[in-house]
């Protein structure tokens, strides 16, 4: 990632998806987590990204991918070319770094970090796939790849932990479902750089809250 908008190692991020989220956010202490992501898909349209004491992670997380308000791609352009003032990171879907291609050039011409993302809300993909979205990510110049998946078995965390010894990139790793608070703590230990949790309430299954795991987090 470019130094500027470097998270630090194992970095907890707050998930504000809901006006309840916000009202959570602006009462946090300046210690208490690392980052906030802006999930606008979640968000009413007319919200502003507020000004608070941590920076932001602006997301409108495709459809298909988990996003709210089912906006139509050139709404979710206009959505990120408002925000990228405030933000120090964007999250763009791998799916939809081609379509947001002139997204991806205003962030880096504002030295905004790029994330690479990519969600599976049912499995966990084979360790090919998972090399094959890695190189992907690489090569449209991501500066993070982000892996969220669905963890039903030891093999399944088996094959994410994989990516921490071949993946080119800096690492955000995740699990969902059965395994998933296990899996987060873990994978933040094995170099995650950006471990997701709740404000409001749960986003998935297995989601620790962003307070809680930033306390694991620290403790350990």
């Amino acid at each position: 990632m470019r130094q500027k908008n470097k998270p630090p190692k194992s970095a907890v991020v707050g998930i504000v998806d809901s006006l309840q989220a916000l009202s959570v956010a602006r009462r946090l202490p300046a210690c208490a987590l690392d980052i906030l992501e802006w999930r606008a898909d979640g968000m009413p349209p007319d919200q502003p990204l507020p000004d608070l004491l941590f920076p932001w992670i602006l997301t409108v997380r495709h459809p298909l991918e988990g996003g709210g308000g089912k906006f139509s791609l050139a709404e979710r352009r206009e959505i990120f070319a408002a925000g990228l003032p405030a933000a120090a990171l964007v999250d763009i879907e791998l799916r939809s770094l081609g379509p947001m291609a002139g997204i991806v050039e205003s962030a880096r011409s504002r030295n905004i970090g790029v994330i690479a993302s990519f969600h599976d809300f049912q499995k966990t993909p084979p360790v090919k796939k998972l090399h094959e979205l890695a190189r992907r990510a690489r090569d449209a110049g991501a500066d993070v790849f982000k892996v969220a998946a669905w963890t039903a078995s030891p093999s399944d965390v088996t094959r994410l932990l994989d990516l921490f010894q071949t993946c080119p990139l800096p690492l955000s790793v995740m699990g969902m479902g059965p395994l998933g608070p296990g899996t987060r703590v873990l994978f933040a230990q094995c170099g995650s750089v950006l471990n997701y949790g709740w404000l409001h309430r749960p986003n998935v299954p297995g989601q620790w809250s962003a307070r809680e795991l930033k306390r694991i987090l620290t403790d350990q």
